[in-house]
């Protein structure tokens, strides 16, 4: 018996998720490259490609850093990344390791990119120096309506130009649906995404840039992905599921294949304490979500209260209080967050724990 709390993954419910989401791809002609920032685990990702996945998105640089060591070749940062000082020479390093695709919406950061990779190449001194590409290729990030990271899709093409002019691959577009994270939001997220990549892939195709590459894509707006206009989708969280696709109606509880195991250590009438708080779950809770994840032993329950390792639950009326010493299931709200905290996952398969799969890439952040 474990000591908790600890996150357990079911094997064969991450089985299911990663087959259908590639079956989902591939029946519409989608090239799928999913983000690993959500697991963070090359075991994860070897089934990831195991089922086709043609690479693998990352966040940061270090994470790109862990999964090249792995053995992955194919990697795409995205992230509008500041490429200065050491991470400048890392992402030089990194290229030597797999090809590398790194997110880029303004005409400045594609020109540190630049200076980054081509000080790399004259400080080798060889033909390399002369050559018109790079081992670095850049795609064009867009504002789809996420309001975060991405230039106006009617901008695209600056920013490109700037990359084709500095010598630097241009891979194509992309962007985050982020406003897909909200109550009934992920068809019109979908739209606003095709939208706005349609405009971006049209810019570059009128000022003579190839735009191979139409990168999009989220877990709660995969379904309704425009496969008109994209070629590839990047979700992440669909592999293990959470609490807040659960609510958002994009998973269902059988779904979720992530959960921390957590121990009753206090009970009164209607309530019971979990030893998994904060540190263990994370802190996120939407404003639209209905506690601080989900309850999968009790789904009518809600965790009304989160404190560093405390998880108080406020149970259905009727519901007799679970006795100190009770384990129960707790998704969280958001598994990205929650497997960040974690040094490993320990693996089940019908019930039956089987060993466990390090958090490779934990507070790989930089």
């Amino acid at each position: 018996m474990r000591d908790t709390p600890c996150l357990v993954v079911d094997a064969d419910v991450l089985e299911a998720n990663l087959s259908a989401m590639a079956e989902h791809a591939r029946a519409r002609g989608l090239a799928l490259r999913p983000h690993a920032k959500t697991h963070k685990s090359l075991d994860i990702a070897r089934h990831q490609l195991a089922h086709g996945a043609v690479g693998l998105t990352v966040a940061t640089v270090a994470e790109a850093e862990v999964f090249a060591a792995g053995g992955f070749d194919d990697l795409f940062i995205a992230y509008p990344i500041w490429a200065e000082g050491p991470r400048a020479e890392r992402l030089r390093a990194l290229t030597t390791l797999a090809r590398v695709r790194v997110g880029a919406d303004s005409v400045e950061s594609v020109r540190m990119l630049a200076a980054a990779v081509h000080a790399g190449r004259r400080a080798a001194g060889s033909a390399s120096d002369r050559a018109d590409s790079t081992p670095l290729a850049i795609a064009v990030e867009v504002d789809s309506g996420h309001h975060r990271s991405g230039c106006a899709p009617d901008r695209a093409a600056e920013v490109a130009a700037a990359a084709r002019d500095a010598r630097l691959a241009v891979d194509g577009v992309f962007t985050f649906p982020g406003h897909s994270y909200g109550l009934g939001a992920g068809d019109d997220a979908a739209r606003d995404e095709a939208a706005a990549l349609t405009i971006a892939r049209d810019a570059l195709t009128a000022a003579g840039i190839p735009c191979p590459i139409v990168s999009g894509g989220s877990t709660p707006s995969a379904h309704a992905a425009d496969q008109g206009v994209l070629t590839e989708l990047r979700p992440g969280v669909y592999a293990l599921g959470d609490a807040q696709q659960w609510e958002l109606g994009s998973c269902d509880p059988a779904s979720i294949a992530l959960w921390a195991l957590a121990t009753v250590v206090s009970r009164r009438e209607g309530i019971v304490v979990l030893d998994a708080g904060s540190k263990m779950l994370g802190a996120d809770r939407p404003g639209w979500t209905t506690g601080f994840g989900r309850v999968l032993d009790a789904p009518e329950a809600r965790i009304v209260a989160l404190s560093e390792h405390h998880a108080t639950i406020s149970l259905p009326v009727g519901m007799d209080a679970p006795a100190v010493g009770t384990r129960m299931r707790v998704a969280p709200n958001h598994v990205c967050s929650a497997v960040n905290l974690a040094d490993a996952l320990v693996i089940e398969r019908a019930g039956v724990e089987t060993g466990t799969w390090s958090v490779s890439a934990r507070g790989a952040n930089t």
